[in-house]
Formats: C-alpha cells, structure tokens, sequence
C-alpha cells in the first residue's frame, strides 16, 4: 500500500527537489526561517529542515488532532490549537532556555 501522505520540496522556479513520505495526515504548517512547522490530525507537531525535509526533533504527541500552529515573531514559542479548544504553547530552543 503507497502512502497517500508527502511533502515536496521545489524550488521558486519549480525545480522539483526532492519530498518525503509522511505517516501523519497534516492539518496546518507554518514555514519559519529554515525550518517548516506542522501539525496532524494525529495529533503530533513536527518541525522539519526547510532544505533537507528531515525531522529536526522527534515529532512531540499532544493526543488530539491539532486545527493550527503559529509561531510567535521572535520564534521563541509555537502555538498550538486543538481539536478541543486548548492553546498549548510550545517553548523553543534549548531546554535551559524554555
């Protein structure tokens, strides 16, 4: 069975540069500096290299189906909205810093 679910990278003049295959069904994503932001509605938020399309992190489970992802101007947070009507804010950067 082909997976249904992939990210495809191209370039500004429609260059295809490569994609990866997903096993979550994406629901919202943000593009934010060389990273991409996304959520599922599996319920997992996942940030991914802009270039390499490979998870910078392992993808964190907040056990509902995310709605949308914003990420605050300084990239200090990302805010998630659940199915639920929760705001889950998400510190970025090293564990010291969050």
């Amino acid at each position: 069975v082909q997976d249904k679910n992939a990210l495809h990278l191209y370039s500004v003049n429609g260059k295809y540069l490569g994609s990866e295959t997903l096993k979550e069904e994406v629901s919202d994503m943000c593009v934010t500096g060389e990273y991409i932001v996304m959520g599922s509605l599996q319920g997992f938020l996942s940030i991914r290299d802009l270039y390499s399309l490979s998870l910078s992190i392992s993808p964190l489970a907040m056990r509902l189906p995310i709605h949308c992802i914003s990420v605050t101007k300084e990239y200090s947070h990302i805010l998630v909205g659940l199915e639920d009507g929760k705001l889950i804010v998400v510190g970025v950067g090293k564990p010291a810093e969050v």
